[in-house]
């Protein structure tokens, strides 16, 4: 077996075989998302040919001989060991989601914020930094600010809107780039292209945090995206059932710029980032999903397409029913016309930049007043749910910020956020109109 071949199995501990790695089968190229998501391929025959992947609820696997297992060690062999480094239903939903996005490689963690930290860690190191967007997810903000900042990573927030500002920032100890497609909860949007030119130019990673934007609208590679982030909790759970996320690796960066990862590149090539991540964060810190939690997100997965267009729809229905109710004050959502973010949201995310929307009423006591009344939309933080749900941010996920931090970051105190789920969108706008009466 050629060194190449080696240093691959070990870094995927994948059993697919090699005809079935490619991202769709030929008949498949032109299909819809829904129909490819249905048609990946298993890496193995199943002996029952059960139309859904089963859970392998087993920690270890059984090899043959005591030679087999040594082989497997050494990267030899292909086949799983353990579950903490690899289970055949985790890996099957990191196939289909390599399959649907197109991706070089695609590893299933425990949650949204386990990528993100497995990822910042594996490209960087005490007394280097990271350039970030200064509008976040609060936990996001929380933990570049405070948890790896107290291992010695800074991270220098920036207006991605102005790339000028972020090369002031850019130093020879700058390892990457880190944005939201759409943030959350502000709403805003980047240039995407725009960043990947300034990471270009200055040979940086550029890191996307797509959970707001699923990539049944959002095609990471197409604007230059290297490593795409994602909570699977949200749009691909679907019924908010399981907490997972997913670390996406196009294979566009060149491992060999920066410091952390070159003596990987040397050894591993285009998989160098994936070998760091799983032969020590993913590995070490044990955030892995399990693979009861990755049947459902494969469940999720196969109905995202349907669910998607739904929550987009009842979107649009009740962002120009807000806007033009008088007693809302302000309503946002990228999808609407009257966005500053409305052309980006159509070219970047085909005109659906998520399901989420912002309104504002004249005073917190008016939001809460209204989230009281509400009988169909639920109080409750998370996203991209079936359900609709609503939030104050400003009192609950920012709420260990100060007034200015929260300023700054552009959360109000009159701010409400709504995930939209599937209901019928006249039912939600009755919930809405009464609770507002």
């Amino acid at each position: 077996m050629k060194a190449d071949q080696i240093s691959k199995n070990i870094i995927v501990f994948s059993v697919f075989k090699e005809e079935n790695i490619s991202n769709e089968r030929p008949t498949m190229k032109r299909k819809s998302f829904t129909t490819r998501s249905l048609n990946v391929p298993y890496a193995k025959n199943d002996p029952h040919r059960a139309l859904s992947m089963p859970i392998y609820n087993s920690v270890a696997f059984e090899f043959e001989t005591a030679e087999d297992i040594a082989a497997n060690f050494r990267g030899e062999l292909p086949a799983h060991a353990y579950s903490r480094s690899g289970n055949p239903t985790v890996e099957y939903f990191e196939h289909k989601l390599k399959a649907l996005t197109g991706a070089h490689q695609a590893l299933a963690v425990a949650s949204g914020m386990a990528a993100i930290s497995a990822t910042i860690m594996a490209v960087s190191k005490a007394g280097d930094n990271i350039v970030s967007g200064k509008n976040l997810f609060g936990h996001t903000t929380a933990l570049f600010a405070q948890s790896l900042n107290s291992f010695g990573l800074e991270t220098r927030f920036a207006d991605l809107n102005f790339p000028e500002k972020i090369e002031k920032l850019i130093d020879e100890n700058t390892r990457a780039i880190y944005f939201e497609t759409v943030t959350n909860p502000q709403l805003e949007i980047a240039d995407i292209e725009k960043l990947s030119a300034v990471a270009k130019k200055h040979g940086l990673l550029l890191i996307a945090d797509s959970t707001v934007t699923p990539p049944v609208s959002f095609h990471a590679a197409s604007f230059g995206v290297d490593v795409e982030l994602m909570s699977t909790t949200k749009f691909i759970s679907g019924g908010a059932t399981s907490v997972g996320g997913a670390v996406i690796d196009y294979g566009t960066y060149d491992w060999t710029l920066n410091p952390n990862t070159r003596e990987f590149s040397e050894r591993f090539g285009k998989d160098a980032f994936i070998a760091r991540l799983r032969k020590n964060y993913f590995r070490n810190f044990g955030a892995c999903m399990s693979p009861q939690i990755a049947q459902l997100q494969i469940a999720g997965l196969d109905i995202l397409e349907l669910r998607f267009e739904r929550c987009y729809q009842n979107t649009m229905v009740l962002g120009e029913f807000l806007l033009k109710h008088k007693k809302v004050a302000r309503v946002d959502y990228p999808g609407l016309p009257s966005s500053p973010y409305y052309r980006l949201a159509l070219k970047q995310f085909e005109g659906k930049p998520g399901a989420i929307l912002t309104f504002d009423l004249e005073s917190q006591e008016e939001c809460f007043r209204f989230m009281n009344r509400l009988k169909i939309i639920r109080r409750a933080t998370n996203l991209n749910d079936n359900k609709s749900l609503i939030i104050h941010p400003y009192s609950t996920i920012y709420n260990e910020f100060t007034e200015l931090q929260r300023a700054e970051m552009g959360i109000r105190n009159t701010m409400m956020r709504l995930s939209v789920g599937i209901e019928g969108a006249d039912d939600l706008m009755e919930d809405i109109e009464q609770a507002l009466s």
